[in-house]
């Protein structure tokens, strides 16, 4: 129970340091905008501190199958950090803030091609946009679908390194999956692997549909201008952390479908050599 509460406390302060890393780094941040981040902040340790010291399911997926949420948390948190970073170099420029940008506006040109989900995102800015604004939310873009696809690249080898979820322990479905019932149609396996299908197609689709659907949806509510630093921050690190988190979900689904399905196999297998054996 203690080692429970000590690590759901660890992990509420590391989420009020992501929350709040834009506004201890950038400049200029309000009263106002200092007071919102902090009841967000405090929202968030509540959260986590009662999902992670309750020994019962709530919302979070995966809680008691590391590393899949600490890999998501690095991702996230790696974004929001560099993202501010660049940020910051156009108030109070430095050298890491000049080689970070240099490295986003690197991969950022390096992804702009036609109907490519960087070049999607500039499209989207308004017509009136400065063109210094455009190279940064490029650069945003690019350094954010950098992390994205690095954070899939260690999950697929962190997956065939320590065969996961296998060697995780026990594997509960209903802690793990919370808002996945077993009990609900036929099959627990083909459901598994459908709902893994569908977040991979949503996770690769939805950095191509974000930017058109708000693009399409400017003429009702207005343009999307991103020339707030903490707007941008969040809003692109967004855009490139759902779809990779889907990717990781529909990824760990699919390998949990296939664990009940070996589970099946060698339990079938040893009943069939019982009755052989007894007959």
């Amino acid at each position: 129970m203690i080692s429970r509460l000590t690590g759901a406390v660890v992990r509420a302060m590391l989420v009020v340091l992501l929350i709040a890393t834009p506004s201890l780094l950038l400049p200029g941040t309000s009263a106002d905008g200092k007071q919102i981040v902090a009841l967000i902040a405090i929202f968030g340790a509540a959260l986590t501190i009662f999902e992670y010291a309750s020994t019962y399911p709530g919302l979070v997926e995966f809680r008691d199958a590391p590393p899949f949420n600490r890999i998501r948390f690095v991702s996230l948190f790696a974004t929001v950090f560099l993202l501010t970073v660049i940020s910051r170099g156009k108030i109070e420029p430095t050298t890491l803030t000049q080689f970070v940008e240099a490295v986003g506006a690197l991969i950022g040109f390096a992804i702009d091609f036609p109907y490519s989900p960087v070049r999607l995102v500039v499209v989207m800015l308004p017509e009136e946009t400065s063109l210094a604004q455009v190279s940064l939310v490029r650069t945003a873009a690019g350094m954010s679908y950098l992390i994205s696809l690095l954070t899939l690249a260690i999950f697929l080898i962190v997956l065939r390194l320590r065969d996961w979820p296998s060697q995780s322990g026990t594997f509960n479905v209903w802690v793990n999956l919370p808002t996945f019932d077993p009990t609900a149609g036929k099959d627990v396996v083909k459901r598994l692997e459908r709902d893994a299908r569908f977040n991979i197609a949503l996770g690769f689709l939805l950095p191509f549909l974000t930017p058109a659907v708000v693009k399409a949806a400017a003429s009702l509510f207005g343009s999307v201008t991103l020339d707030n630093p903490q707007t941008l921050i969040w809003t692109v690190s967004a855009w490139a952390f759902l779809p990779a988190s889907l990717f990781m979900r529909g990824i760990a689904m699919g390998r949990v479908a296939e664990m009940i399905a070996a589970k099946r196999r060698r339990t079938y297998a040893e009943a069939k050599e019982a009755g052989m054996q007894a007959v």
